[in-house]
């Protein structure tokens, strides 16, 4: 079977955000637990394949590792099942937009996710991360595993946690998630496991290798720095870059992907027809 048009995607969007608004609260939030540890999976895998390479010899190419072994969260998230904040913020908006659901069921699917995932990210950043040494501490021994990946993700937490500013992290926050959600709305048109992973691919790897802002991956990367001694990072500087990330994070996703294809594929039909079920 061909993979979807881009109609037939925006109907097949729609009905994933009904379901996801209308699961019990236990279970999105057992769902977006899974999410955030997933996400935070990645971006664990991410420093670990990308430590110790020095710039002056490998250039960028540490980040185009980095996004290449981040790809596999987003993977996990869509194949194996579970509700990550980012991608809420393209299907459930856009099912709202379409009337099948109330605002009041788009902020709680959005603020229930927003918990689960912090939790899930924070139980990989704290015991999967930190406490098994995979990640170093600042008094690791120079040359060792657990010094590189602490030095890895020493300069990717305090990048985005001290050196962007807040504007900064809005349009790299935009543009993140403008790509995640491609990367959501395009695996809705996949039919094959194989079709969904490619196209999960490219968009996140893009993203990350160009160091856009992911307000999940935030939630692994800084607390993870925090609870590894990372010196001059607090939770202040934390908080507010998940922030404006999360602002940044729900223009990409609202405006850029849920509102255009919106406006291109649903807006002229009725928005009391029931979203078609798509095999």
């Amino acid at each position: 079977m061909p993979a979807k048009e881009p109609s037939d995607i925006a109907h097949a969007a729609v009905a994933t955000g009904v379901k996801k608004a209308e699961l019990r609260w236990d279970k999105v939030l057992v769902g977006s637990f899974l999410a955030g540890a997933y996400i935070a999976f990645g971006g664990l895998v991410a420093i670990a394949v990308s430590s110790g390479l020095d710039p002056r010899t490998w250039g960028s190419l540490p980040t185009l590792f980095t996004g290449t072994a981040f790809t596999l969260g987003l993977v996990l998230v869509l194949v194996a099942g579970s509700h990550l904040l980012t991608g809420n913020m393209l299907l459930v908006p856009i099912s709202a937009m379409q009337r099948r659901i109330s605002k009041g069921d788009m902020a709680r699917n959005l603020t229930l996710v927003l918990i689960g995932n912090v939790l899930g990210a924070l139980f990989v950043a704290y015991f999967l991360a930190v406490q098994t040494g995979v990640i170093g501490s600042i008094g690791s021994d120079a040359g060792t595993s657990g010094a590189m990946t602490y030095d890895r993700l020493a300069s990717i937490a305090e990048a985005k946690a001290v050196h962007e500013n807040n504007w900064q992290v809005f349009l790299r926050a935009v543009g993140c998630n403008w790509l995640v959600c491609l990367a959501v709305w395009m695996s809705l048109a996949a039919d094959t496991l194989s079709g969904k992973v490619l196209v999960i691919f490219f968009p996140i790897m893009a993203f990350v290798a160009m160091g856009f802002d992911h307000v999940v991956a935030n939630m692994f990367f800084l607390p993870a720095a925090i609870f590894a001694g990372v010196p001059g990072l607090g939770w202040d500087d934390t908080l507010r870059n998940w922030a404006f990330a999360f602002l940044g994070n729900l223009v990409g996703a609202v405006v850029f992907v849920a509102t255009s294809y919106w406006y291109l594929y649903l807006r002229d039909e009725p928005s009391a027809e029931k979203p078609r079920e798509l095999a």
